[in-house]
């Protein structure tokens, strides 16, 4: 290594090869002070690369920091291996004693080679590999998370598995980094630069001392304190001093936490309670939230039941939803307490997580820590209203609000609808789904048919405002009698037959024809015109009987029209009153006394111009005088 600033002094020059040990007389005095100065300067040891050195610093260049090393020459170490201090001095004074490993030995050179970081590394290797023979425990500084564990700088890198992190297993090395700890060197190989450290021999080994204090003093009750060590999804492990506790989650606060994470932080010295403790098993539950008033206690006297009470809503589900009244004591909005007339299928529908709300106390359970609350009882019922201004029977007006396979919603009052039943819609018509007869916004009356303010119901009808067709039927038909209706639908036991609008009647299979019927689709169809006769009608369950056998039977080749007429005749006569009856019967009696009165008269003589023929006629109309007379066999 050479250096351009050359210095006589700094720099002598070395006595060449083969000069004797004892240089010759000098030529003068001067060159005698110079041999004798020269003899002193040789060094009195050998030196040789990669010693480890001892030197005084005796000159700071730009570039270098020359060492006075008790050698022929000086070193030289690079001045950018020390450090600076803030106001930019080199952060080394001369005078001052420094250690460096010599690099090489070039006689070439003007100064010998020196580094102070490899003296420094030097000197690490060898406190690392005391401390690997001795036990000694080291501190390192966390440099990153790598493959497999951590990187700590204990002045060299070392390596930290993860299994030797901590006593437990550990799920997040990322909490470690730039953490300082300590450790214990278990494996080094120089000569590849690897070293293996262990933080968990450490811990075991003063885990192991304080964990026999503790387990004298530890007892069920007891207040502890401790260091929060790791923390996972269900909680915190806390080291009390050799042995850990667990703090679980439900037990860090008697308000909600979703993880342990927003109560506690590693590192954290926190005050607990010792749940349980099992000795044998070593096992211990602590607890945080034990040391706080419990907010369930006299929670009755607090909110009784119909006081209003306003907090916020901290969380739904599909059946309601928590509202938060105090931190740890939350009440239930089920979802049937949240509206008198709508049908709510999700909170969310009227409700956030976050929102201030008013309810209403319906229900407190402290043993089982439970709160009713009801959101719908902020408002006036309008349920409670219906019965005291409706009664059954009355007919109101509203309009459609919503329409479904089995009915329709009538408004009748505001928050208030009544259904119609599909069966209810109307008197004349099948009907297969009320569209067919009602639209969406449709103003209609109805007639209330029950009221059910208990379940909040309201059974309406259409079609009992409208004239029953049943029972006009009834009225006009009876059994015996032929009509003509058309085949609405076919089964296999028979056909229905709609008689007229909105009145149909079964023809049983029997009833068909009078040869035997198999199915009823092969002789007939739907639309077709049929005659029937009526066997048997039930008003109460509106059925009828016919048959198309009976009607072929007495219709034969008449026309049903004048069939019918003949019908009716019939009905005409045999529907004479009483009174009727009773006059005929006068008339006739006043009349066969006259006749009586008249015989006798001409008993002895007949009359004029009589013939024999008029006199048997006579004597026949006398004796048939006994009979009644037509249609009076009755009365």
């Amino acid at each position: 290594m050479e250096h351009q600033d050359k210095n006589p002094e700094m720099n002598p020059e070395t006595p060449a090869e083969g000069a004797p040990a004892t240089p010759p007389a000098p030529a003068d005095e001067g060159a005698q002070d110079f041999a004798s100065l020269l003899e002193q300067y040789v060094p009195r040891k050998e030196i040789k690369p990669g010693e480890l050195i001892r030197g005084r610093v005796v000159k700071i260049l730009d570039d270098w920091v020359l060492v006075d090393i008790g050698y022929k020459k000086e070193g030289a170490i690079p001045r950018s291996e020390f450090q600076p201090t803030e106001d930019g001095s080199p952060g080394i004074e001369e005078g001052a004693e420094v250690e460096a490993v010599l690099e090489s030995l070039d006689e070439d050179e003007d100064y010998l080679p020196l580094s102070k970081e490899k003296a420094e590394r030097l000197k690490i290797w060898e406190r690392v590999e005391r401390a690997y023979k001795t036990g000694e425990v080291i501190t390192g500084r966390v440099m990153d998370r790598i493959k497999g564990g951590l990187s700590v700088d204990i002045g060299v890198r070392a390596f930290l598995p993860g299994s030797l992190v901590d006593v437990r297993p550990v799920r997040n090395l990322e909490m470690f980094k730039d953490q300082e700890v300590r450790v214990r060197v278990i494996k080094m190989n120089r000569r590849r630069g690897n070293i293996v450290v262990s933080r968990k021999h450490v811990l075991e080994e003063e885990n192991a001392e304080k964990k026999k204090v503790t387990l004298e003093t530890l007892e069920e009750g007891a207040v502890v304190k401790g260091v929060v060590k790791n923390i996972t999804e269900y909680g915190a492990f806390v080291d009390l001093g050799g042995i850990d506790g667990l703090l679980h989650v439900t037990d860090m606060s008697w308000g909600r936490v979703n993880h342990p994470s927003e109560v506690v932080n590693i590192g954290d010295e926190i005050e607990v309670k010792v749940l349980k403790f099992d000795r044998e098993k070593e096992r211990v539950s602590l607890g945080l939230k034990q040391l706080q008033p419990d907010p369930w206690e006299n929670a009755a006297e607090k909110y009784p039941v119909l006081s209003r009470i306003r907090g916020k809503v901290v969380s739904l589900t599909d059946y309601g939803a928590f509202v938060e009244l105090e931190e740890g004591l939350e009440g239930l909005i089920h979802v049937s307490e949240m509206s008198w007339t709508k049908r709510v299928k999700h909170p969310s529908k009227l409700l956030n997580v976050g929102d201030e709300v008013e309810a209403v106390v319906l229900e407190v359970d402290e043993e089982n820590r439970r709160l009713s609350l009801g959101l719908k009882q902020t408002t006036p019922n309008p349920w409670s209203v219906i019965q005291e201004k409706y009664q059954v029977g009355d007919v109101i007006k509203g309009v459609v609000r919503n329409i479904a396979d089995f009915g329709a919603f009538i408004e009748v009052e505001e928050g208030v609808d009544g259904l119609v039943h599909i069966s209810d819609l109307t008197w004349n018509r099948r009907i297969k789904h009320p569209s067919e007869v009602l639209k969406k916004g449709q103003e209609v009356e109805a007639k209330i048919l029950k009221i059910d303010t208990e379940n909040q119901r309201l059974s309406l009808s259409i079609k009992d405002l409208q004239p029953d067709v049943w029972e006009e039927f009834f009225k006009r038909y009876h059994v015996g009698d032929i009509l003509e209706g058309k085949i609405v639908r076919l089964t296999d036991f028979g056909a229905f037959v709609e008689l007229t609008e909105g009145v149909e009647g079964l023809v049983h299979v029997s009833e068909m024809a009078h040869e035997r019927v198999e199915k009823p689709s092969d002789r007939f169809q739907v639309g077709q015109s049929v005659r029937v006769k009526i066997l048997r009608t039930d008003p109460e369950e509106r059925k009828i009987g016919l048959s198309i056998r009976a009607a072929l039977d007495e219709l034969g080749d008449k026309d049903l029209a004048s069939y019918q007429a003949e019908r009716e005749e019939e009905k005409a006569k045999a529907s004479i009153t009483v009174g009727d009856m009773a006059g005929d019967l006068s008339a006739l009696k006043k009349r066969i006394e006259e006749q009586a009165a008249g015989r006798n008269a001409d008993a002895d003589a007949p009359a004029e111009g009589a013939t024999a023929e008029d006199e048997a006629r006579a004597d026949a109309g006398e004796a048939g005088g006994d009979e009644p007379a037509p249609g009076t066999e009755d009365a």
